[in-house]
C-alpha cells in the first residue's frame, strides 16, 4: 500500500487531516466486496480496465455522456495520479490508461479491489474502508452489515458532498438502488467466488 498517495495528501493541506488504516483482503467484509462491485463497477470481473461502450458515451459530447471510470481505473488514478475535473481531466487520461492497464496485468481482479477499498477517499479525510467503518459504524470493516457496507459505498461519487454520518438524502436513495443490484448479481458464481466467504444478509 502507498505510504501516502496525492489525495491524501491533499485532505491532509485542505484540513480535514488523514483517517487511514490499511488491512488485509481477508479482514474486509464480503458486503463491502459485492457493494462496490455493485455500485461502482458491475463488469470489474470481465473487462480489462476499462468499459469502452461508457467511454464512447463520456467522450460524446452530442450524447452528453459523463461515464463513471471502472474500478481499476479510479485505482489507477487514486494510487499512482491526481483528481480533477475540466481540463486536468483530459491530460490525466494517457498516464491512467498506463497505470490501469499495467495493475490489470501485474495484480489482478483481487488485489486491485483490495487496494480500492483501503485507498478511497470515503468523507473527508477518512481513506479506505476500515477507516469508514470506525468513523461512522465504530467497528472493524470485517464486521459490517450489508446494510452498513452499502451506506459508505453509497458516498464514493462525491464522499465530500454525500455525507454517510448524518446521512444525506442521496446516500439514502443510492443505498436503495445498491441493495438491489447487489441481490442480482450475488448469484454470479465468479463473483461469489472473489468475495467468499458467504455473504451475511442483514
Amino acid at each position: 500500500m502507498p505510504p501516502i498517495t496525492i489525495t491524501q495528501f491533499g485532505a491532509v493541506i485542505e484540513g480535514y487531516g488523514l483517517k487511514r488504516d490499511y488491512i488485509s483482503w481477508e479482514e474486509i467484509s464480503p458486503n463491502v466486496k459485492l457493494a462496490a462491485i455493485a455500485a461502482e463497477d458491475q463488469l470489474f470481473l470481465t473487462h480489462n480496465g476499462f468499459d469502452w461502450n461508457a467511454l464512447k458515451k463520456s467522450f460524446d459530447s452530442d450524447k452528453g455522456g459523463t461515464a463513471a471510470s471502472t474500478i481499476s481505473q479510479q485505482t489507477a488514478k487514486n494510487i499512482f495520479l491526481w483528481q480533477g475535473e475540466g481540463f486536468m481531466r483530459y491530460v490525466r487520461k494517457a498516464p491512467e490508461f498506463y497505470f490501469t492497464q499495467l495493475i490489470e496485468w501485474i495484480w489482478g481482479k483481487q488485489r486491485i479491489l483490495e487496494v480500492y477499498l483501503n485507498t478511497i477517499e470515503m468523507g473527508k479525510g477518512i481513506f479506505g474502508i476500515e477507516a469508514a467503518a470506525q468513523a461512522y459504524f465504530k467497528k472493524p470493516a470485517k464486521n459490517l452489515t450489508r446494510s452498513e457496507a452499502v451506506q459508505i459505498v453509497a458516498c464514493l461519487p462525491n464522499p465530500k458532498a454525500y455525507t454517510v454520518k448524518p446521512q444525506s438524502r442521496y446516500v439514502a436513495s443510492r443505498s436503495r438502488w445498491i441493495l438491489r443490484q447487489m441481490n442480482n448479481l450475488e448469484s454470479d458464481s465468479a463473483i461469489a467466488v472473489l468475495i467468499t466467504p458467504e455473504i451475511k444478509k442483514k
